[in-house]
């Protein structure tokens, strides 16, 4: 599933840096500066949007990278309910010595509520 969308992502890369090399190879004429069929402004503008996108897509699959290699969040941290959590730090808290056992039994009571 990674790999097909680290593939995806790189023929769309390609696709898009090669969009600017087709638009001039359709323009027809002697040179850039030919009168009536070339874009006009219309070749800064899409030049642009092109830069964009190409850095877009860029980012964007260095991101993706990224957190696959790394594994992402971890999935303990996303699969605790906050309950659970909050009372295994108060049973560290008191397996530590932080807290007495009234303290914590009263706290425990609390949060089972």
């Amino acid at each position: 599933m990674k790999k097909g969308l680290v593939n995806a992502l790189l023929a769309l890369s390609v696709a898009l840096v090669s969009l600017p090399a087709l638009a001039q190879a359709a323009a027809e004429g002697p040179g850039y500066w030919h009168y009536g069929r070339d874009w006009g402004w219309g070749h800064m503008i899409f030049g642009s949007m092109m830069m964009l996108l190409f850095w877009g897509v860029i980012i964007v699959g260095v991101v993706i990278v990224v957190r696959w290699l790394t594994g992402g969040p971890s999935q303990e941290s996303r699969s605790l309910p906050a309950r659970k959590r909050a009372l295994d730090i108060l049973e560290e808290r008191f397996a530590q010595g932080e807290i007495d056992k009234e303290e914590f039994e009263e706290r425990k009571r609390l949060l089972s509520d």
